[in-house]
């Protein structure tokens, strides 16, 4: 599975008042595995910044100014998420401002979900942790990520937390097979051959001393993230 954790910097907090999107930020996952793929751009956004924007980001018009506008880099920027799953912070607010970035083009661009899925990881920090604060300060904090050297908001810093956090958020899903898809047929498969299985003698495994040590290393990193192991308490 391809997905692109996903970050932007704008003018503004609202793209219906004409805000820009000023920096792009994306970080590709394969099998939920970094690739090194990433894509990053400043964007000259033609407006100034509304009042308090600049100093969150340390952007600013004089930095922007020999920078491509949006309709230059769009292309490409389309071409690295075409196909992928998008994991986004508050995704409303990212697909809203670069959806409408996308209409200034012209309608042969469509929409951000014409051309990727969209998954939110400020809904899946609020699932897991109810009533606490979900920011992505907050959840590196909480999952022992170091962000330190977040001074400023950064669309490829944040891009960069962000999939340490989202990675971290969902620990134990695709890394042990619980996120692979299965078909339909194979599920059926699968179930019929371990009830043949069951029916004759059981087979005798045998586990090296390498295996045994990989098992132990991922319990250990499991207790670190959890602080606890329920099955070391039954």
């Amino acid at each position: 599975m391809r997905q692109i954790v996903l970050d932007t910097e704008t003018t503004g907090l609202e793209w219906k008042k004409g805000n820009r999107v000023v920096e792009i930020g994306c970080v590709e996952l394969v099998e939920r595995r970094p690739t090194g793929r990433t894509f990053h751009q400043y964007i000259r956004p033609d407006r100034d910044f509304e009042q308090g924007a600049a100093e969150v980001t340390g952007l600013t018009l004089e930095f922007l100014a020999d920078k491509p506008p949006f309709e230059a880099i769009a292309d490409e920027f389309l071409a690295f998420i075409e196909g992928a799953e998008l994991v986004i912070h508050n995704a409303a607010f990212d697909i809203g401002f670069l959806d409408s970035e996308l209409s200034r083009l012209g309608p042969q661009y469509g929409r951000m979900r014409d051309r990727a899925s969209v998954l939110d990881s400020l809904e899946l920090a609020r699932q897991r942790y109810p009533g606490q604060r979900n920011s992505l300060d907050a959840l590196c904090k909480r999952l022992g990520i170091d962000n330190s050297h977040r001074q400023l908001h950064g669309a490829l810093l944040d891009a960069q937390l962000l999939a340490e956090a989202y990675l971290a958020l969902t620990a134990g899903q695709g890394e042990i097979g619980f996120g692979s898809a299965v078909p339909a047929q194979a599920k059926g498969a699968a179930t019929t051959a371990s009830m043949v299985v069951a029916a004759g003698p059981r087979p005798s495994i045998v586990v090296d001393e390498e295996e045994l040590a990989l098992h132990a290393a991922r319990v250990e990193a499991i207790r670190k993230k959890a602080a606890r192991c329920l099955w070391e308490e039954a």
